[in-house]
């Protein structure tokens, strides 16, 4: 595997070796989409895996790749909550030490889901960069190894498995729109994608309150950005300035990236939830969001990738009955 890229192979790869450890996820028409757009509209599942999120793919892929010395040592990462907890349950299958550092903005109900998994938790700071600066202490200190939550090959190789199953299941997509944070997903997926379609579109869909990929795009290069509270608090956190694969991944495939407003973000949510009976988080429902706002114009079959669900329900709540969301775009 070169410095700078991962490839259909690797995916490929990665689909074998996490084989019986991840879902399957089902991928299923949305009617009312369809309708809204003219073009077939469908829904990748990826919120009913078994963590709720995308992550363990990557994290069980990882994981697996580790050696026997590094198994015995644990492994550590910064996470906003879904990488973490992915993380922690693949290490807990492995009979591992799993360390998650986060930051104060990621939500209880996901520092929750952590510690139900038996992971150690530190609480570090107001920002994914402040939590990475815990992490290079403890591996440096504590011999932990270091699996991050998007920018390593391996982790990047099992998000792409997402990827493979859309082409099986949608393979006359034109364009599937996928979360975008630090990257690792958008760049797996459409490194599969694009080996097997090079004229399907893949859009990333972020927020606009510190979208960091998207800064570093413009700018053409890995730049900082203020990590603000969203509703799509998945995709918050730095892409880091020393980035080796998915900055340079998503610029290289990535045909397009949109950023949502907090208000789209929640409609987003509310759609999924009244229109498709489906629960999302703010991250998973972006998409959706996208195609309710018309920032995404679709020429043909489109996929959305719902990829999570751990959402305070409490939140949830509260947006899916229409009050006022200003607590979270404060």
């Amino acid at each position: 595997m070169t410095e700078m890229t991962v490839e259909l192979q690797h995916i490929r790869a990665a689909r074998e070796r996490i084989a019986g450890k991840i879902e399957r996820t089902p991928c299923v028409v949305s009617h009312s989409l369809s309708d809204r757009v003219g073009h077939p509209v469908h829904l990748k599942l990826e919120h009913h895996q078994t963590t709720g999120a995308f992550k363990l793919r990557g994290a069980s892929n990882a994981i697996a790749a580790l050696s026997a010395d590094e198994k015995s040592r644990g492994v550590v990462a910064a996470s906003t909550g879904n990488h973490g907890r992915a993380l922690a349950h693949a290490a807990k299958l492995e009979g591992m030490r799993a360390m998650i550092c986060m930051s104060r903005l990621v939500p209880e109900n996901k520092l929750d889901a952590i510690r139900r998994l038996g992971a150690d938790i530190r609480i570090i700071g107001n920002s994914q960069d402040d939590a990475q600066e815990e992490v290079d202490r403890l591996v440096a200190e504590e011999g932990l190894v270091m699996l991050p939550p998007f920018d390593h090959p391996d982790i990047i190789a099992g998000q792409g498995t997402l990827g493979l199953e859309i082409m099986e299941q949608v393979p006359d997509a034109a364009s599937v729109l996928v979360p975008l944070s630090g990257g690792g997903l958008a760049a797996g997926v459409a490194a599969a994608l694009k080996a097997a379609s090079p004229r399907t579109n893949v859009i990333g869909i972020s927020m606009a309150r510190g979208a960091a990929m998207k800064a570093s795009l413009d700018a053409g290069r890995p730049v900082q950005v203020e990590e603000l509270p969203t509703l799509a608090d998945s995709l918050g956190g730095g892409i880091g300035l020393d980035n080796r694969l998915t900055f340079a991944m998503c610029r290289s495939l990535l045909d397009d990236v949109v950023l949502l407003s907090e208000d789209e973000i929640a409609a987003g949510i509310r759609h999924a939830y009244e229109e498709e009976r489906e629960i999302v988080e703010g991250a998973g429902a972006v998409g959706i969001g996208a195609l309710l706002a018309g920032r995404v114009k679709v020429s043909g079959s489109t996929v959305l990738i719902l990829s999570g669900r751990n959402i305070d329900m409490g939140l949830h709540r509260r947006i899916v009955c229409g009050e006022a969301i200003a607590e979270r775009a404060a």
